[in-house]
């Protein structure tokens, strides 16, 4: 079934999508300001797919914007949507149109709701985006030998444990794949860490200036989640475990962004030392399971009240605005036009955007 709408009519001109948006209602995620920072950032990454047919989702929130700017880069693009807790599919078809109508694309975005082989086949680029996932060996079984896949993250996180895409049968098929550069300065997730972890800590009732912070990271999160407490006025103390925290009595909170394993980072063991050591202390999730029920018993107070699914951060960079997720799907965007791109002719310029696996 294929119920595709645009932000085009038949002749090419603008028209006004129907229906209505999925309810996000800070002006922050307007869709003139989608709009606004996706031309930006297509801009800004010099990101052109012309000529290219790019399977992706429609999406609400701040994933609206990646339908939109495949079709600013001059693709044709395929875009995968469905009814979710967040919005309706006809919902996420208005705001994408909406997005699209905002910021001129230059293609029409065919968005359906059920995916066959063929738009699989027909595809240039396949982004990991939620609604196409997982894409595993029967997935690619469908992609053309020329076809990519950007991966949005970083080529560590896949050791932790990620199974929506199966890199094995990418590399049987010959299908290019690549991580996403999130430090580059053009992409610049990272960067938006520090806000999150200043949000968390204002959500969970603590004041940031003055504080006395602890946080425990094992992984690349530690440079900005340290820094962004610092230059809010934090006192912190960074460990990559327990054992290695030295630190006074008097602790606020315990920051954890430590690497998901079989277990929970923070269990009935590290909830007790917790307890006896700093009494009071809240402990803050940022990355890495935490065993409530265990932090519960002994009394120790935690953020948030209901942890993530396992594995997943407990707070998702759209909750301190659109930008970092934008940047990250032009970002995911511009490593497919690299990897369009035969070797001999990327530049160096083009490499930087690129985390190889």
């Amino acid at each position: 079934m294929n119920d595709a709408t645009g932000a085009m009519g038949a002749n090419g001109t603008a028209r006004p999508p129907t229906g209505g948006p999925p309810a996000e209602p800070r002006p922050g995620f307007a869709p003139e300001r989608l709009a606004r920072l996706a031309v930006r950032a297509v801009a800004d990454l010099k990101l052109d797919l012309t000529g290219r047919t790019v399977l992706t989702e429609a999406a609400t929130g701040a994933y609206a914007v990646t339908p939109v700017l495949a079709s600013l880069a001059g693709a044709r693009v395929v875009a995968l949507t469905r009814d979710t807790k967040y919005g309706t599919a006809e919902q996420v078809r208005h705001l994408t149109g909406l997005v699209g109508l905002f910021a001129g694309t230059r293609q029409p975005i065919d968005i359906v709701t059920e995916l066959t082989p063929r738009h699989i086949a027909a595809a240039d680029v396949v982004t990991n985006s939620g609604h196409l996932r997982p894409i595993d060996a029967e997935f690619a079984a469908h992609l053309k030998p020329s076809a990519v896949v950007p991966l949005m993250f970083e080529a560590w996180e896949i050791g932790l444990g990620r199974e929506d895409v199966d890199l094995a049968a990418l590399r049987a098929r010959g299908i290019a794949h690549a991580g996403t550069n999130e430090h580059h300065p053009g992409i610049g997730v990272f960067e938006h860490h520090r806000a999150m972890v200043v949000r968390l800590l204002s959500d969970c009732g603590i004041a940031v200036y003055g504080a006395n912070c602890v946080v425990l990271c094992d992984n690349p999160f530690e440079p900005e989640i340290v820094d962004g407490l610092v230059r809010a006025g934090a006192q912190v103390h960074g460990a990559d475990s327990l054992d290695l925290v030295n630190t006074p009595e008097d602790v606020d909170v315990v920051v954890v962004a430590l690497r998901p394993g079989d277990r929970p980072v923070i269990g009935a063991a590290e909830a007790a030392r917790i307890a006896a050591r700093w009494p009071g202390a809240a402990v803050v999730q940022v990355w890495g399971d935490l065993d409530r029920e265990a932090l519960t018993a002994s009394g120790v107070p935690f953020w948030p009240p209901v942890g993530p699914a396992p594995g997943h951060m407990a707070i998702l960079p759209s909750a301190v605005g659109p930008e970092p997720i934008v940047r990250l799907q032009a970002g995911g965007l511009k490593v497919a036009q690299i990897l369009l791109t035969r070797p001999e002719f990327r530049s160096d310029e083009d490499k930087e955007y690129v985390d190889d696996l």
